[in-house]
């Protein structure tokens, strides 16, 4: 099922990333999913001591803005902001993509995240479709930038850029410039 999906990578004040999740995990977690947010996967960068990944998806750019505009003017929200703001840095590192949500497999303690940025040629696009069917399993499923519009402008999205990313191990290179970001889980 293809969803929006956001891929979020917050970096954070050194050693503030445990404080950060610790309240991720008993307050954002529910709360988000009140207002109608699936949440996928969170990790901890293990090649950043002060960077959190997680995702969060939707069943539409609507449904986003409602989402989103729910839990940003919530109680939830108001009610811890401001200690979440206190342990980032920046909280705008954020690609909107198209593609199923992702949680990682039961007992997994690394995860691979690749992102990769083909050459802006649609020639290069589709070379790397290619190579991405014949190569990435399902349950690697590929993920895709969303050009939609972010209407909701209070959390700013990534844009001018187009990338693919999908999670889990790939042996063979794909084309273009990628990079693999490593993650542990983070069980809730």
């Amino acid at each position: 099922m293809s969803l929006i999906v956001e891929l979020r990578r917050y970096t954070l004040h050194p050693g503030a990333r445990e404080t950060l999740i610790e309240l991720f995990e008993r307050e954002f977690v529910t709360g988000q999913e009140a207002v109608g947010m699936t949440l996928g996967g969170r990790f901890r960068d293990l090649d950043d001591p002060d960077r959190f990944v997680w995702l969060r998806a939707f069943p539409s750019m609507a449904e986003r803005r409602r989402a989103l505009e729910a839990f940003y003017g919530g109680p939830v929200w108001r009610a811890h902001r401001e200690a979440a703001n206190a342990t980032m840095i920046d909280s705008d590192d954020v690609l909107l993509l198209r593609g199923p949500n992702y949680l990682p497999p039961a007992g997994a303690r690394e995860v691979l995240a690749t992102v990769c940025h083909p050459t802006p040629d649609p020639a290069a696009f589709d070379a790397f479709d290619t190579w991405a069917a014949a190569h990435l399993g399902a349950e690697q499923a590929l993920h895709r930038t969303e050009h939609a519009e972010n209407d909701f402008p209070a959390l700013p999205v990534r844009t001018g850029e187009d990338v693919r990313v999908w999670f889990g191990p790939v042996e063979v290179a794909p084309p273009g410039a990628c990079r693999q970001l490593r993650l542990e889980p983070v069980t809730g």
